[in-house]
C-alpha cells in the first residue's frame, strides 16, 4: 500500500459491473508524469464534498490490483479518505498543466508503438499527438438501454445492502442512461497509419445529454453539435488524446487501445516561446 498523489486527467462515461455497480475508470499522473489508473471508483456515490474534477489533484491510498494485470491499474484503499489537494487550472496558456502533461509525461506519435508495448503489458495509458484529425464520428448502439440483466442483479444487491452502504445512497440513487451513441475519431499518426478509435470520455456523453436537452430531443442537431465541439472547436488547437486500453481487450485485440478522454490544448504563442 502507498499513499498516491494524482493529478486526475481521466474520467470515462459510467458503465455497469456486476460486481462494481456503476463505476467510473478514473485515471491521472503522478508528479513525475507516470500514469495510474484508478479502478473501481463508484464516483456518483461519493458525496459531493468528495468528488473530484478532472485536473484537481487527489491523495489517496492505493494499492496494486491483483485481478487487473495492466501496469498501471490500483484500488483505492478506503474512497471515504480520498481527498482532493488543489486544482490545476488554466491560467498562463495552461503553463501547469502543459509543462506536466506534454513535458513529464511522455507524448506518443506513432500508434504502433503503443500497440507493441500493450501486447507485452509494458503499457495500459497514455498521452497520444495524432498527426491528422480526419473527422468524428458516431454509431448508433444496438441496444439504447442498459442491460436488464446487469440492472436486475444490481438492484439485488442494493436491496441485500451490499452494493451500497448507505441507506440513503440506496434510496436515491438511479442510474446514468445509457448513451445511445458511441462516439470515434479518425485519425492518422506520424508514420501515417490511419485508426478509428472510440471516445469513451465522460464529457463527450454529458455534452450530448446538454444538447439534446438544448434541441428539444432533435437527435440529429444534438449530434451534430457535439461533433462541432469535438471536431470544429477542438481540431483548431494542439490536440492530444489520452489513451488507454480495456482490461477485456488489452491482450487480445490487435488494437486495444480507445480514448478516454482528449485534451484540446492552446497552441503556444510567441511570448511564451521567447
Amino acid at each position: 500500500m502507498s499513499r498516491e498523489r494524482i493529478l486526475i486527467t481521466v474520467k470515462t462515461y459510467p458503465t455497469l459491473s456486476r460486481k462494481y455497480g456503476e463505476t467510473v475508470c478514473t485515471a491521472g499522473v503522478r508528479e513525475d508524469g507516470s500514469w495510474v489508473r484508478l479502478y473501481p471508483v463508484p464516483f456518483r456515490r461519493l458525496h459531493e464534498e468528495e468528488q473530484y474534477k478532472k485536473y484537481d489533484w487527489v491523495e489517496c491510498d492505493v494499492v496494486r490490483s491483483k485481478k487487473d494485470p495492466r501496469p498501471e491499474t490500483h484500488h483505492p484503499v478506503d474512497m471515504k479518505q480520498m481527498v482532493t489537494a488543489g486544482h490545476v487550472g488554466t491560467s498562463d496558456n495552461w503553463h501547469t498543466r502543459r509543462k506536466l502533461l506534454l513535458q513529464q509525461a511522455k507524448v506518443y506519435t506513432r500508434l504502433q508503438t503503443l500497440i507493441d508495448g500493450a501486447k507485452s503489458n509494458q503499457i495500459s495509458l497514455a498521452i497520444f499527438k495524432p498527426t491528422k484529425v480526419r473527422a468524428f464520428i458516431w454509431e448508433e448502439e444496438e441496444e439504447r438501454q442498459w442491460n436488464p440483466t446487469k440492472i436486475a442483479e444490481m438492484r439485488a444487491r442494493v436491496d441485500q445492502g451490499d452494493l451500497f452502504s448507505e441507506e440513503a445512497w440506496r434510496e436515491s440513487f438511479s442510474l446514468v442512461p445509457k448513451l445511445p451513441y458511441s462516439f470515434s475519431y479518425r485519425f492518422e499518426d506520424e508514420a501515417g497509419k490511419a485508426s478509428e478509435l472510440q471516445v469513451l470520455d465522460w464529457e463527450a456523453g454529458a455534452l450530448y445529454w446538454n444538447c439534446l436537452r438544448r434541441c428539444h430531443n432533435n437527435e440529429k442537431q444534438a449530434l451534430e453539435k457535439v461533433r462541432e465541439k469535438y471536431f470544429g472547436d477542438f481540431t483548431r488547437k494542439d490536440l492530444h488524446f489520452f489513451l488507454g486500453t480495456t482490461q477485456e481487450y488489452h491482450f487480445r485485440a490487435p488494437n486495444p487501445w480507445v480514448i478516454i478522454g482528449v485534451l484540446p490544448i492552446p497552441y503556444e504563442d510567441q511570448m511564451h516561446l521567447l
